[in-house]
């Protein structure tokens, strides 16, 4: 699959989700989608079926590059430029640990981050719907 069809696809699938479910659910989506095909690329890559793992690398990072490409930098600001700089680091560590024999632990790591990102859109989503929610959240 060739670069600029990875990308239309990342696009689509931004806004299929944007479309169908509240962004900050879509948000929390997309991470889970991330995560679930970078855990397939790992298993398929250590059962050395190489081809499908690429794939879902590729499937991964085109989530990545999605959300890195409908970043808002006017309404979003340094977050917006956090977010960017975090998305990039995360696809270019996909690609260099592919393979290398630190795959599995550098995979961990990211989707550890990817889940942390996760929980986090997933907790302002919980509490941007309940105001009250949110306040007692934070005091605990």
């Amino acid at each position: 699959m060739t670069q600029n069809s990875m990308t239309y696809r990342a696009n689509q699938a931004y806004r299929s989700a944007a479309v169908a479910v509240p962004p900050l659910k879509a948000m929390v989506m997309l991470y889970g989608g991330a995560i679930i095909f970078l855990q397939k690329a790992l298993d398929a890559h250590e059962a050395r079926r190489f081809e499908e793992g690429h794939d879902y690398l590729m499937r991964a990072t085109a989530i990545l590059r999605g959300l890195s490409h409908h970043l808002d930098f006017e309404r979003g600001g340094d977050m917006a430029d956090r977010l960017y700089r975090t998305y990039n680091a995360l696809i270019l560590a996909c690609l260099r640990s592919y393979g290398r024999p630190h795959a599995r632990d550098s995979f961990r790591r990211i989707i550890a981050s990817l889940a942390e990102l996760r929980d986090a859109w997933q907790f302002v989503d919980m509490t941007a719907a309940k105001p009250g929610k949110a306040d007692s959240a934070t005091r605990r």
